[in-house]
């Protein structure tokens, strides 16, 4: 089994990781390329590109003119740890025993606009991409057509490895559509997360992200290989609603 998360857009590199254990990523020349394309842009067009103020413009244009090709531990971080955020937090790396880590590592996947698809441990340099920006490119109008099917046929040559079928969509909406599912050798199974809001149950956004990352570190730290053991889940309040819930999509509700 193969759970899905997204990357996040806010990062931390001034902490020292918890781990030196590291990798490299799977598409490294591919983010390489991006990133040759992006050092070519001022501050006020990848301030127009990403729809961020220009002193944010300013420091993503700074990244990618710091960008080397060269990847190590001095100019990098692993992923796992260096992205943070409502879904990182609540999964609560630091608390990671090196079991925990190895599971990750063989179990997890981070879906990245810039590199692609990472594992938790592969080292990452500082950016900013999402995966919904309309980055004209040599293979297309924006990163779904720059990714094409290579994230998918990279996860379906992962799932092999693991003799496994069934990927957990733990990722936004956004991330999962340069999935190509339709490319995709496995069942997805998506875990909905929902609150009792003014007499219904309905995803609210913050909570939604937060118990992503419950979801992920539970999946984690319980070494859980079949979807049919998430229905177990049973963090912050949150159950499995078994009315709710079809095949593919696992609802979880809360009342507070």
């Amino acid at each position: 089994m193969l759970t899905l998360i997204s990357s996040a857009k806010t990062l931390d590199f001034a902490k020292a990781a918890s781990s030196h254990v590291h990798t490299l990523p799977e598409f490294i020349m591919d983010s390489d390329f991006l990133a040759g394309e992006l050092r070519k842009l001022s501050p006020n067009e990848i301030s127009r590109l990403m729809g961020v103020s220009e002193q944010l413009g300013e420091v993503n244009a700074e990244r990618y003119k710091l960008w080397q090709s060269e990847v190590t531990s001095s100019n990098a971080k692993q992923a796992l740890m260096a992205f943070k955020g409502d879904v990182y937090n609540a999964m609560d790396v630091e608390s990671y025993k090196a079991s925990d880590i190895k599971f990750a590592q063989a179990h997890l996947r981070i879906l990245s606009g810039l590199y692609g698809l990472l594992r938790p441990m592969d080292l990452i340099q500082p950016y900013r991409l999402e995966m919904a920006f309309k980055f004209d490119n040599d293979r297309g109008r924006n990163l779904y057509g720059f990714w094409g099917d290579k994230i998918a046929n990279e996860l379906n040559k992962q799932l092999r490895l693991l003799k496994s079928k069934t990927i957990v969509n733990l990722a936004s909406n956004e991330y999962f559509k340069a999935v190509k599912p339709k490319f995709l050798e496995a069942d997805v199974v998506t875990p909905v997360f929902k609150d009792y809001r003014n007499g219904d149950y309905k995803i609210v956004s913050f909570f939604a992200k937060k118990a992503r990352g419950l979801m992920g570190c539970y999946i984690i730290k319980n070494k859980i290989l079949e979807a049919g053991e998430l229905k177990t889940f049973d963090v912050d309040g949150y159950h499995f609603n078994k009315k709710l819930s079809s095949e593919r999509e696992l609802l979880f509700t809360r009342r507070q």
